[in-house]
């Protein structure tokens, strides 16, 4: 999945993070503040998100809302300085949900990405916007 393939190339770089907030505007609105902890967070429940809505858009079922707040917050854990242990944690993680979908989308079949279904998104559609989870990695950027 390119999008994580993205995401873990500038986390590679966020060793050389200062502790800092980083500002960034988003959608024209007011700036929301940005860490590496809370990059990976928002990576990570964005694609927990849409996986979950492909799962129950597969099995028929309605899918559970998520509740998190976001990036609206900033999290006392997302303060945590940034080591080469959460890169490689992140590795992991993020490597193991991007394989999920690949692997989701294969047992699915191609005839099911375009499938309509009343009032929600056909998996392509959200294969397509999951695509662009290197957004929240964008906010902090390339660092170092």
């Amino acid at each position: 999945m390119a999008g994580v393939d993205r995401c873990l190339a500038l986390a590679r770089t966020w060793h050389a993070w200062d502790g800092r907030p980083i500002a960034r505007a988003m959608d024209g609105g007011l700036p929301n503040t940005w860490t590496p902890h809370k990059a990976l967070r928002r990576i990570t429940d964005h694609l927990v998100d849409h996986l979950h809505q492909v799962e129950a858009l597969l099995a028929g079922a309605a899918a559970v809302p998520d509740e998190w707040h976001g990036r609206m917050v900033t999290l006392d854990a997302d303060w945590a300085r940034f080591t080469e242990v959460d890169y490689a944690e992140a590795c992991s993680r993020l490597r193991r949900l991007g394989r999920w979908y690949v692997l989701r989308y294969a047992t699915a079949g191609p005839a099911a990405w375009d499938q309509t279904r009343p009032d929600a998104w056909t998996l392509r559609e959200i294969a397509e916007h999951v695509a662009n989870v290197s957004y929240y990695a964008e906010q902090v950027g390339a660092l170092g």
